[in-house]
């Protein structure tokens, strides 16, 4: 069984004349990054994913994990069926991996892969889903939503 741990980036500013791919995280995300860090540390992640945009870099930073972190542009705009492609590809030996990404794709991501009902994804949020064999045979509906946690 893999561990599949979906994060929405946490609060971030939105400042005038700021792109929102420039977007950096409040104070308050700031600390939710940590806290969400602190609760997903016991899962030991192999891997990290996260759109380069500077919020989730920011999150996934901020989440003090010891894996390796890997930024890639395509999150930024993924619909979640692109951000299952991307976790198809993922290498066979990664047990738990971790994927900081956006709305409303990563809570669309939760939704499809488990069947859950998550009514809400905010900023910091993230769900813990079990998956059974491969990354590379990760559909819909195949997922098991373990936990969840909202700041």
């Amino acid at each position: 069984m893999k561990t599949l741990i979906v994060v929405r980036h946490a609060k971030a500013e939105h400042t005038a004349g700021v792109l929102d791919f420039d977007r950096s995280l409040t104070n308050r995300g700031q600390r939710n990054a940590r806290e969400a860090g602190e609760l997903l540390a016991p899962f030991d992640p192999d891997l990290i994913l996260a759109s380069s945009s500077r919020r989730t870099r920011e999150t996934a930073e901020l989440l003090g994990l010891a894996a390796p972190l890997e930024l890639d542009r395509d999150i930024y705009e993924a619909y979640a069926d692109e951000l299952l492609g991307l976790i198809r590809q993922v290498a066979p030996e990664v047990g738990t991996l971790v994927l900081v990404g956006h709305n409303p794709s990563v809570h669309e991501l939760v939704l499809g892969l488990t069947g859950a009902q998550v009514d809400t994804f905010p900023p910091g949020a993230y769900a813990v889903i079990g998956v059974p064999g491969s990354w590379a045979d990760l559909d819909p509906g195949t997922g098991t939503l373990v936990a969840t946690h909202r700041p």
